[in-house]
């Protein structure tokens, strides 16, 4: 930039009229030049909407999954005794495998009861030869009597003494029968098909000596049952909101049951509910139902806590939402609607519980509102009524977030208005 520091001398000198010249121009221009951005200035300080996710709302039938606490249980459960006293001499199965019934498992020392059998043998053999001896004496008297050769008294005491005999026989047979089932104690057989626990004694233990010695438990684990417990208070709701028709029973009588594990992951094979007791705990206000679920590979194993799934019934015509698009006070639950000038209208809705992050909504939504879902933060800066701008909202994975038919969790909560 030229030197703008001029004598007044040299401005008035008539020698000088060039340089006069030149200051007054580059004045002008510098003057225009600051004129010129002051305006840009004051242009550029507008904001443009703030962009807001939002989700449509679209009506579907919703299967209303109720999440509940179960634990499993085996279908049968036998415990294996000691029936017979004595040394248990062998134990013939192996710990942890699966048997069948029928099937060995312990060998208890059979020598008192085999001498037992053969003593009950003895004595039915003793009393079959007497028997023989008393029908021919009798079967000798009947004619001698007819011909008085005999008298009467003699006749009826063969005859009786041969029923004694037969009577001796039948006794005989029940010892020997009893000596025999005493005896196939002294080998003790699997009561039921399953899978075997660990051995509760050893060999060389006396067992069976007065009470009936636990050997081991066997335990059926495909099926298994899982029983869980419901609110009766919900269980009253559900059944009233279906007999009002707000929800349709889903699956008919035998629910769709589903078990989720306690990593969280879903147990492949579903169940069926098989049946819901009809008394309630007096100390809990809780209602026992039980469920059968496949166990093929053995996978679950009794005892096992579990969240049971179940679908008790589906609402029609519903809408699911994020949960972060819902606010739920005291007064009740709302949400932000976009409108298609970009206004935002709260709404009062009313929902039922939720699963996978999402709530049912069963009135105060209309088809094709666009719901408010992420954003809120950058509307606390902004004065109110300011108009947003409404795109896709993507969930957390990144994908544009639909508008599910999700299930909900503890739906008969939501089943009374």
């Amino acid at each position: 930039m030229p030197d703008l520091h001029v004598s007044r001398h040299s401005l008035f000198s008539p020698r000088r009229p060039a340089t006069i010249a030149a200051a007054a121009i580059m004045l002008l221009a510098l003057t225009a030049c600051g004129k010129g951005e002051a305006p840009k200035a004051a242009g550029g300080g507008g904001h443009p909407a703030p962009e807001v996710g939002v989700v449509v709302a679209t009506p579907t039938n919703v299967g209303l999954v109720t999440e509940l606490p179960g634990r499993l249980e085996s279908t049968r459960v036998a415990e294996v005794r000691a029936r017979a006293a004595g040394i248990l001499m062998q134990r013939v199965f192996q710990e942890g495998s699966d048997v069948k019934a029928g099937q060995v498992l312990y060998r208890i020392d059979p020598a008192p009861y085999a001498a037992a059998a053969a003593s009950a043998e003895a004595s039915l053999a003793r009393a079959e030869a007497n028997a023989v001896q008393a029908r021919a004496l009798a079967e000798r008297y009947k004619p001698l009597v007819a011909a008085n050769a005999v008298s009467k008294q003699e006749y009826q005491n063969a005859v009786a003494a041969a029923k004694t005999a037969e009577a001796d026989i039948a006794v005989g047979r029940a010892a020997l029968q009893t000596a025999k089932i005493n005896l196939g104690y002294a080998t003790v057989t699997a009561p039921i098909s399953g899978r075997i626990g660990r051995s509760l004694v050893t060999e060389g233990a006396l067992v069976g000596q007065g009470d009936a010695t636990a050997l081991a438990v066997i335990q059926q684990i495909d099926p298994l049952y899982v029983n869980f417990t419901q609110s009766a208070t919900e269980v009253l709701r559900l059944r009233r909101a279906l007999q009002e028709g707000q929800f349709k029973r889903a699956g008919g009588e035998a629910a769709s049951v589903r078990i989720a594990l306690e990593d969280g992951t879903e147990y492949a094979h579903p169940g069926r509910l098989l049946f819901s007791d009809l008394t309630v705990d007096q100390t809990t206000g809780q209602v026992t139902l039980r469920a059968e679920v496949p166990n093929p590979k053995g996978d679950l194993l009794p005892g096992l806590y579990v969240r049971v799934r179940i679908e008790q019934a589906q609402a029609t015509n519903a809408i699911t939402v994020p949960q972060q698009a819902v606010t739920r006070t005291q007064q009740g639950d709302t949400l932000t609607v976009v409108g298609a000038d970009g206004k935002l209208s709260k709404r009062t809705v009313k929902i039922s519980a939720a699963q996978n992050n999402q709530w049912v909504v069963l009135d105060g939504l209309k088809a094709g509102e666009q719901v408010m879902v992420d954003g809120f933060q950058k509307l606390q800066m902004m004065p109110p009524g300011t108009p947003v701008k409404a795109v896709p909202w993507t969930g957390p994975q990144g994908a544009t977030a639909p508008a599910p038919a999700a299930s909900a969790a503890a739906a008969p909560a939501a089943a009374a208005k």
